[in-house]
């Protein structure tokens, strides 16, 4: 019955809404290597900001029976939304080179449900992350994005900017506060434990999936995601990208870490104590960003960035990680 499902996933992952192929290079050797190497968060940018506002209330996991989350793991495009399958409106002629990565700069759906989360700490700095809308008000980022891992201090308010382009939004209503956060780790336990548990579901405090659309969620087994190589999307607001200098990019005038990312062809290599291991490129500020896969002709959120592993020797990324999405599960079930 399971090898059933599993080939059933890998049919319908091949269906029309994909993307050309990339294949990344990895050498096998690096993947082991990347085993002796500390656990590394993908860090936010940092800058100085006083305080405002009502802190967003916190609630752990195990305390979640009053977090409602729907049962609908769906997406959901608004009838007047249009979509596209590319992250750009028209072709710019980008030179890939070894960076994959190109600008989303499209209004259109799936790409409008993907945001900046920007927060200010306990002590006063401001950074950001990457954010997905799951539900009509609900979005999904990482815990280390809302809990400093080493203070276990909440932030004392979090913002949402909804497929923000070149430091612009749609709409400067539907830059949005974080009412409530529900999160999977304070980051007390340590080790594989927090990694495994570094997400966050956040309750904004308007309904921007109805104008936006959200994503859906889909908990594909692993050893299906590691067969199908090559054909997820990745996105997410790194504080590298992009870079103004660079030929095509010249119109992008805010700077770095104000327009997302987007990468196709990338995979999940493998899975080692419930941590998934991928090759997607990013960087500070794209964690809590939404690893893609498309199944039936419809985007699913299959796994979520939060860190990356590196040679502690020559700080080069070895691989990256993410966090399993079966936990939206769970929480649906028990709410």
């Amino acid at each position: 019955m399971f090898k059933g499902m599993v080939a059933k996933i890998v049919i319908s992952m091949n269906k029309k809404f994909m993307y050309n192929r990339f294949f990344a290079l990895f050498i096998v050797g690096m993947i082991g290597f990347a085993t002796l190497g500390g656990w590394m968060s993908v860090q936010a940018q940092v800058q100085r900001q006083p305080n405002s506002g009502t802190p967003p209330r916190f609630t752990s996991f195990q305390d979640a029976s009053q977090f409602r989350l729907s049962g609908n793991s769906k997406p959901f495009k608004p009838a007047n939304l249009s979509q596209s399958e590319k992250p750009v409106d028209g072709n710019r002629g980008i030179i890939y080179g070894v960076d994959h990565r190109i600008p989303m700069v499209s209004r259109k759906y799936p790409w409008s449900t993907i945001g900046r989360v920007q927060g200010t700490t306990s002590d006063a700095k401001r950074y950001h992350c990457t954010g997905t809308l799951i539900d009509d008000d609900i979005v999904l980022t990482n815990a280390h994005c809302v809990i400093d891992p080493e203070t276990h201090q909440s932030s004392k308010e979090i913002l949402f900017l909804p497929n923000v382009i070149n430091k612009t939004v749609q709409d400067e209503t539907d830059v949005v506060k974080v009412e409530q956060v529900l999160y999977g780790t304070d980051f007390t336990k340590g080790g594989v434990a927090d990694q495994m548990n570094d997400w966050a579901i956040m309750r904004i405090n308007q309904p921007l999936g109805r104008k936006y659309g959200h994503l859906g969620w889909k908990s594909v087994p692993s050893a299906a995601l590691i067969k199908n190589r090559g054909k997820l999307f990745f996105v997410g607001y790194s504080g590298d990208f992009p870079d103004p200098s660079k030929k095509g990019y010249e119109f992008l005038t805010a700077g770095k870490g104000w327009t997302a990312s987007y990468q196709e062809g990338c995979s999940i290599l493998r899975e080692d104590s419930g941590v998934l291991y991928h090759d997607c490129d990013t960087a500070g500020g794209s964690s809590g960003g939404p690893i893609i896969g498309v199944i039936d002709g419809l985007p699913y959120i299959v796994a979520l960035n939060n860190a990356e592993r590196k040679n502690h020797v020559t700080h080069q990324d070895i691989v990256n990680l993410a966090v399993k999405i079966d936990f939206l599960d769970k929480l649906a079930s028990r709410n």
